[in-house]
């Protein structure tokens, strides 16, 4: 809950800086005629939007199982995602491109040294562009901060790089977030060469190349975002929690072998773990006999029918009780250490094949008997 709580901060920070930003922008952008600083407010409005949606996909999947959804509500955060990210591109990009495409057929002379009041002060266009430039720059920089700080210190405990847990992370959200505010970063960056080039040389072409530039950026993290959401969406595996199952399961006493290992990750907070186990003869027989003798004792003292009846009852179901319960210990003891390794996992299913016998020098005993090597 931790690192939902942290998305969630992080979103928030996301909202209100691009909320201020926009109203910002879209007051320099009605000033200066400028197409950068244009797709730069349409881009702070599309950031502030999207964030909304993913703010609600984080309250939603928040909520707790129920009958019609047993592992909880998660998957609607990816679902919001995938809806943030079909935005950002449809009406971000879409816009912005759009609004370039304008620009070019129609450029606007643009007098940067002309004189505007701003709050009782007399500025020229590019010393209003190069304001709310730098309050932009400051605010989606210390926004970007909170998003980074958690992205990385996730990417440390997962024992990945920072560009490699891009596409490894199991929190969409905050990858979004990151993303998103990177790009707002950039995209204040290219609005200032665009205006300044323009500002400097009197040709709108580098105001409309570096609009066209912010929008194609818009375009690239939403195919990407939408990539990672429609993989959670999409029934994947948990490669991690296969492999600690594997593992565990190898060295394991009383697994004899397993086959058919396979996972589904539900969302970040449920992974599903299937088995088909063979259980080893060698490992269930130590101890059985003398289980089996107090589960006769058992059943004796519990009396009902006859003393012969009871006697007959109790020689049928004191093995097979002694055995059943041998083997939901092992297979309890494999899930605890599993819930150990990877607490991700919600629910563990380990069919029991069989009992197999060891078996000296081949692939399928367990490596904990000498001589033999388990299979898995």
């Amino acid at each position: 809950m931790a690192g939902a709580n942290n998305s969630k901060t992080a979103v928030l920070a996301a909202i209100a800086g691009n909320g201020m930003l926009t109203v910002l922008k879209f007051a320099a952008a009605a000033l200066t005629q400028s197409a950068s600083m244009m797709n730069e407010a349409v881009h702070s409005l599309m950031d502030a939007l999207n964030q909304v949606f993913l703010l609600l996909g984080l309250v939603q999947g928040a909520q707790p199982p129920d009958r019609t959804h047993a592992f909880g509500h998660g998957q609607k955060k990816y679902l919001w995602n995938l809806w943030s990210a079909i935005g950002l591109f449809a009406i971000g990009a879409g816009l912005g491109l759009a609004h370039a495409w304008h620009a070019l057929h129609n450029p606007a002379a643009v007098d940067w040294s002309a004189q505007v009041e701003v709050l009782g002060a007399e500025l020229s266009l590019l010393w209003v562009s190069a304001l709310v430039l730098g309050v932009a720059l400051v605010v989606e920089g210390a926004v970007l901060a909170v998003a980074a700080r958690e992205y990385l210190r996730r990417a440390r405990a997962a024992g990945c790089g920072a560009f490699a847990y891009l596409g490894r992370s199991t929190d969409p959200t905050l990858v979004a977030v990151l993303l998103e505010d990177a790009v707002a970063v950039l995209g204040v960056l290219f609005a200032a060469a665009g205006i300044g080039l323009s500002a400097a040389t009197g040709d709108s072409i580098y105001d409309v190349i570096f609009s066209a530039l912010i929008a194609l950026m818009l375009g690239a993290v939403s195919f990407f975002l939408g990539a990672i959401n429609m993989r959670f969406l999409t029934d994947i595996r948990d490669p991690g929690a296969e492999r600690a199952l594997r593992e565990i399961l190898q060295a394991h006493a009383g697994v004899e072998s397993c086959h058919d290992l396979r996972s589904v990750v539900v969302d970040e907070s449920n992974t599903v773990v299937v088995a088909e186990i063979e259980l080893s003869e060698e490992a269930l027989a130590h101890g059985l006999r003398e289980r089996i003798a107090e589960i006769k004792k058992e059943i004796l003292a519990g009396g009902g029918e006859g003393e012969g009846g009871r006697r007959g009852y109790a020689e049928l179901r004191a093995p097979v009780q002694a055995t059943l319960e041998r083997a939901e210990e092992v297979i309890d003891e494999v899930e605890r250490r599993l819930r150990a390794v990877c607490p991700r996992v919600a629910h563990v299913t380990m069919e029991v094949e069989g009992i197999a016998r060891p078996c000296n020098n081949t692939a399928n005993s367990n490596p904990n008997r000498k001589g033999e090597t388990n299979s898995c």
